[in-house]
C-alpha cells in the first residue's frame, strides 16, 4: 500500500488582497467541485443539484454564463471519472488522507477542464491551486495540487496514452452486467456512446415536417424532431404556444406501441415527467396520469397546460390505489435503475449499486402483478422501462407470462416504430442501446437505452 502524502504546513496566513473568492472563474469552479463532491460522495442526484429552484445555493447565484460552465465541467467530470482517476494514479506516488474527498475533487474539476475541455492549462491551473488554498479543508495540499496540475501540463501524452475509457467510465459491476448480456464488443460501443452527451428531441402536436423545417432540426422515425442547436428550450418557437415537448425518441416508441388510443381509456402509470402522457393525450386517449410524487405530478400539469391538453391526475401509490373502473389500455412506466439515459444522466452510473436492480426488480414485478388486473378484456399494456438491464425488462415480461396465461405477446413490427428495425428483437420486444442508428439516410446516431413490450389480455 502506498505511503500517505504528509502535506506541509501552510504558515503564512491569506490577507484580503490575496482572496482568490474575487478572481474572475473563481466561483464557477467551486461550485462545480461542491456538487462533484455532493453526487460522488453523498450520492445526491446530479438533477437535483442543479435545480434552480431548490438546488445548490452557489449554483443557483451564478449568472447563466457561469452555469453553463459549471454544466460543462460536470459533464466532462461525470463521463470521465474512471480516466480521470486512473490519471491521477499515475500521477500520484502516495494516497491523499484527507478524508472528505475535497482535493480529488479540486483535481478531478481541474483535469476535466485541462484534457476534455477547451479551457487553457494555466486557467484550470492557476484557479484549483487558488480553490484549494481558500478551502480550510485542502489548504496544506495546495503545493499538491500545484505540482500535480502542473506535471499533467507537462506530462500530458505519457499519462493519458492507452487509456480505455470504455471500460474505465463504467463501474465494474455494471460493465461486467453489459458484457454477459450483449457481448464485449455491444458493450464497448454502448460506454462509447455514454462518452458524449445527449442530442436535444421533441415530439410534436401535429405537423412534424413543418416544425422539422422551422426548428432547422431532422425528422426521425416519423414524428420526432432532432435539433442541432443548443440554448433555451423556453426560447425556441413554439414552445409557448405548446406546440411540442421535449422527448427522447426512445422514450416516445412505448406509447406508440397502443395503436389508436382515440376515445378509449388509457392509465399512464408512474407518469411524470409527462412526454408519454401528452402522446396519448394529443392522440385522443382519455388519460389518467398516476405518480407517486406530487411535486412531480404539479410539474406534469403544468405541462399538460401549455401544452392545452386535458388529462386527470391521481397521486397515488400504485400498489395501493385501485381505480374506479378498469382501462382499455394501460401504460406502465415502471421505475428503474435508468441506466439507459446515462448519455443525459452521467451522474447514474455513480449513484447506482448494484443491488439497486434487484430491489428494483422485486417492485416492476409487484406492480405488473397489480396493473394488471386493471385491464379489460382484449385490452392493450404495454410494460416499459429505461434500463438495459434484462432483469428489469425480458426477464420480467417472461416471468410475468409464465404466470398470467391470460395474457400474450403481442410483437411490435418496425413500421409500428418509424422504420427502426434494429431496436426489435427476436421475440418482439422494444430494445434501444444508445449507439443504434436513427437516420437510415446518414450517419446519425444516438438514443436512450429502452425496453418495451406490448401485451394483451384475453
Amino acid at each position: 500500500m502506498a505511503r500517505p502524502f504528509k502535506p506541509k504546513q501552510n504558515k503564512k496566513p491569506q490577507t484580503d488582497a490575496q482572496r482568490p473568492q474575487d478572481k474572475p472563474g473563481f466561483a464557477a469552479r467551486k461550485v462545480a467541485a461542491d456538487i462533484l463532491g455532493n453526487v460522488a460522495h453523498k450520492h445526491r442526484p446530479l438533477d437535483g443539484e442543479l435545480e434552480l429552484q431548490s438546488g445548490h445555493s452557489g449554483f443557483r447565484a451564478l449568472e447563466p454564463k457561469d452555469r453553463a460552465l459549471v454544466r460543462a465541467i460536470l459533464g466532462a467530470a461525470l463521463r470521465h471519472r474512471g480516466e480521470i482517476s486512473e490519471i491521477l494514479t499515475r500521477l500520484l506516488d502516495r494516497d491523499i488522507p484527507e478524508k472528505t474527498g475535497r482535493v480529488l475533487d479540486i483535481l478531478h474539476v481541474a483535469i476535466a477542464q485541462m484534457i476534455y475541455l477547451d479551457i487553457p492549462d494555466r486557467a484550470a491551473v492557476s484557479l484549483a491551486v487558488d480553490h484549494a488554498s481558500a478551502d480550510s479543508r485542502s489548504r496544506v495540499y495546495k503545493g499538491l495540487v500545484n505540482g500535480v496540475l502542473r506535471r499533467l501540463g507537462r506530462e500530458r501524452e505519457m499519462m493519458t496514452e492507452d487509456l480505455d475509457g470504455e471500460v474505465l467510465n463504467t463501474p465494474e459491476w455494471l460493465f461486467t452486467r453489459w458484457r454477459e448480456t450483449y457481448g464485449e464488443e455491444t458493450a464497448r460501443k454502448i460506454a462509447a456512446a455514454h462518452q458524449h452527451e445527449a442530442a436535444l428531441d421533441i415530439s410534436v402536436k401535429s405537423d412534424p415536417k413543418e416544425w422539422a423545417e422551422r426548428l432547422e432540426g431532422v425528422l426521425l422515425a416519423g414524428k420526432t424532431i432532432r435539433l442541432s442547436r443548443k440554448g433555451a428550450v423556453d426560447g425556441l418557437a413554439g414552445f409557448e404556444e405548446g406546440a411540442w415537448w421535449v422527448q427522447d425518441l426512445a422514450a416516445s416508441l412505448p406509447a406508440r406501441l397502443l395503436g389508436d388510443v382515440s376515445g378509449q381509456t388509457v392509465a399512464d402509470l408512474c407518469a411524470a415527467p409527462g412526454g408519454k402522457t401528452a402522446q396519448l393525450a394529443a392522440s385522443g386517449g382519455k388519460v389518467t396520469a398516476v405518480d407517486i410524487s406530487k411535486g412531480r405530478l404539479k410539474r406534469l400539469s403544468q405541462n399538460m397546460d401549455r401544452l392545452g391538453l386535458s388529462v386527470e391526475t391521481v397521486v397515488a401509490d400504485l400498489r395501493k390505489y385501485d381505480p374506479p373502473e378498469p382501462f382499455d389500455a394501460i401504460l406502465l412506466d415502471a421505475p428503474c435503475s435508468a441506466t439507459g439515459t446515462i448519455r443525459r444522466h452521467p451522474d447514474v452510473p455513480w449513484l447506482k449499486r448494484e443491488r439497486d436492480i434487484e430491489t428494483l426488480a422485486e417492485i416492476q414485478k409487484e406492480l405488473l402483478e397489480r396493473v394488471a388486473g386493471w385491464l379489460k378484456p382484449g385490452g392493450q399494456m404495454v410494460y416499459c422501462t429505461c434500463s438495459m438491464e434484462r432483469d428489469e425488462g425480458e426477464a420480467q415480461i417472461e416471468a410475468f407470462l409464465k404466470a398470467h396465461p391470460d395474457f400474450r405477446l403481442v410483437p411490435v413490427a418496425g413500421e409500428e416504430i418509424g422504420g427502426l428495425n434494429a431496436c426489435i428483437s427476436p421475440e418482439g420486444y422494444v430494445r434501444t442501446l444508445p449507439f443504434h442508428s436513427v437516420d437510415p439516410n446518414s450517419e446519425l446516431t444516438g438514443l436512450d437505452g429502452f425496453f418495451a413490450a406490448r401485451l394483451q389480455r384475453s
